[in-house]
């Protein structure tokens, strides 16, 4: 890895870190901005306010994606997707004040998500572009999301404690000075440098390099999508992705609501979003040794067995009894989906086509999209007619499905580790 592409890495690291304090400092205030927003209390406004956001998300994260990939360019999108992002949250923060309702502000909810989503999507790609071991720069996104979940987590916490409109106020800011920060990224395209070496060592890496097909210039848009289409086997880190970001969709609505419920542990704003940066913070900081590590050993281990873990711990935290107990739980969630989230990202590199990079990232953060809406919807309503308890036990079983009925698959797709193969300074 060069000099510039550490450089490079670092910046896009904080791009992402920034889109995801930007998202997630709205989370611990939910329940009382909705109401500011002109909806009813209760946990059907705040899983539509979330819903609307990643229905967003799923529609345009691959036209996004093979946009880049057919220009040849990835910065402009990612400035214009923050700085359009940005200016979606100060039209939130309006809505109230021009006198519209809570409709409105859903609207707004879906033209923010469709622009924050190519921000978001693309910096991976950029990652994704780099050298350095394709575990090890997913790890670099991963630790990246992870921090920005816990700091958006805390902050926003406090902020909603201080007024419901705060967490929108600073999540605009934050927003903006991603976009600025990433005008400052060397853009590359895939084809310039195919430099990964990932989990089975130099030999693809070199083949991509020489293969007309994977970089014969600027694909079109179409072509980009067909690439993608045919990659076998991404079906399977597609549908980790969906299930791992089902979870994360369900604690960042259920989890938000289950740890200040009165009839549970009654925490404050500030409270539930500590609470949730005990998953967080685990999650962000093991997020680059795990990823080195499934380039060493391989992408089966850290995605079955962590997935399994991920799922049981998960039950776990909605059956604890007391707060210490489910507070400890919060921390191995974290570290249980940081084994799987690196590895999950880096099959994505190792199985697609260089040139059709932001397309499969944009495809997979769909799947990934998805799992997020099918959490807020199974969460919000397996809590709302069944309790807590139940909902925690439905998504944490369905964790634990994928992972059983998909293991003979991973295996099957996860390229064969070469312990002699370097993965970058």
């Amino acid at each position: 890895m060069t000099d510039d592409d550490r450089g490079d890495r670092r910046r896009l690291v904080a791009v992402v870190l920034a889109v995801l304090i930007s998202q997630v400092l709205l989370y611990p205030g939910v329940p009382d901005l909705v109401v500011e927003l002109g909806a009813p209390a209760g946990i059907d406004a705040g899983m539509w306010f979330l819903v609307a956001e990643f229905a967003a998300f799923v529609t345009f994260a691959v036209v996004w994606g093979a946009a880049s990939d057919a220009l040849g360019r990835r910065v402009p999108l990612v400035v214009a997707g923050a700085l359009g992002g940005a200016a979606a949250y100060a039209a939130l923060a309006a809505v109230p004040r021009l006198g519209l309702g809570f409709p409105a502000a859903l609207l707004v909810r879906v033209v923010g998500g469709s622009l924050t989503i190519g921000a978001f999507s693309l910096a991976i790609t950029m990652l994704m572009d780099l050298g350095g071991g394709n575990g090890r720069n997913m790890g670099a996104a991963g630790l990246a999301i992870g921090l920005g979940a816990a700091v958006g987590s805390v902050v926003g916490g406090a902020l909603a404690d201080l007024g419901a409109f705060y967490p929108v106020y600073a999540g605009a800011v934050v927003l903006a000075g991603a976009g600025l920060l990433a005008a400052t990224v060397d853009d590359r395209t895939a084809g310039e440098r195919v430099t990964n070496t990932g989990a089975a060592g130099d030999d693809e890496a070199a083949d991509a390099d020489t293969d007309p097909d994977a970089t014969d210039g600027d694909p079109g848009f179409r072509e980009v999508l067909a690439r993608a289409r045919e990659t076998p086997g991404l079906l399977v880190p597609f549908a980790f992705g969906f299930v791992d970001r089902l979870t994360a969709g369900f604690f960042a609505l259920v989890g938000v609501y289950y740890f200040q419920d009165p009839a549970t542990f009654g925490l404050s704003a500030t409270g539930a979003g500590a609470t949730l940066a005990l998953f967080f913070v685990p999650f962000a900081l093991l997020q680059s040794p795990f990823g080195t590590l499934s380039d060493r050993v391989g992408r089966f281990v850290p995605v079955v067995v962590g997935s399994i873990a991920y799922g049981v711990v998960t039950v776990g935290v909605g059956v604890a009894p007391v707060y210490p107990v489910a507070a400890g739980l919060m921390v191995l969630v974290g570290v249980c989906g940081a084994l799987m989230a690196p590895a999950t990202m880096a099959l994505v590199t190792d199985l697609v086509d260089p040139a059709a990079r932001g397309a499969a990232m944009g495809a997979f953060n769909v799947f990934g999209s998805l799992g997020f809406l099918t959490g807020f919807l199974v969460g919000g309503g397996a809590t709302g007619a069944f309790g807590y308890r139940t909902a925690f036990l439905v998504v944490g079983g369905l964790e634990l499905a994928i992972a059983l009925a998909l293991f003979p698959a991973v295996r099957a797709v996860a390229p064969r580790v070469d312990p002699a193969a370097p993965t970058g300074d």
